[in-house]
């Protein structure tokens, strides 16, 4: 089981969106998790709705700090692009996405974003061996 984690600011957008599709394709091999430096509290309900669109229900996510994820050794620490560095996670790769925030993105822009999470998240998980085949 490789751990990976997935760093934003809010923690309420994209990734959250990168775990849960690390955990859809990544089955039994992966677990994934999501925080960040500064987490909203939330999950958007913009967020909530592209996944919905992808029959995956975001609302039983929660945005969650780095000190509130466990403390575990991670294969990989991701980051969206937002600047954050999770310099207390103990990772064996960090990698910068550098995604735009679709925060207040209309729907299509921000769709556009959740599939480029997906196919980055499927190249990753291609890249540690550990993709599986979904319908989503």
């Amino acid at each position: 089981m490789k751990n990976i984690l997935f760093v934003c600011i809010e923690n309420s957008n994209r990734s959250q969106m990168a775990q849960a599709f690390a955990n859809i394709f990544g089955t039994d091999k992966v677990k994934a998790y999501s925080s960040g430096s500064k987490p909203s509290g939330k999950i958007n309900p913009k967020a909530i709705a592209a996944m919905s669109d992808l029959g995956y229900d975001l609302t039983t996510h929660d945005s969650k700090s780095l000190d509130e994820i466990p403390q575990v050794a991670y294969e990989y620490a991701i980051t969206m692009g937002c600047g954050d560095e999770c310099p207390l996670v103990n990772a064996k790769h960090r990698e910068d996405w550098q995604l735009p925030d679709p925060r207040n993105m209309e729907s299509e822009e921000f769709n556009k974003v959740r599939d480029e999470i997906k196919e980055r998240v499927l190249n990753l998980l291609n890249k540690i061996d550990c993709f599986h085949k979904s319908e989503l």
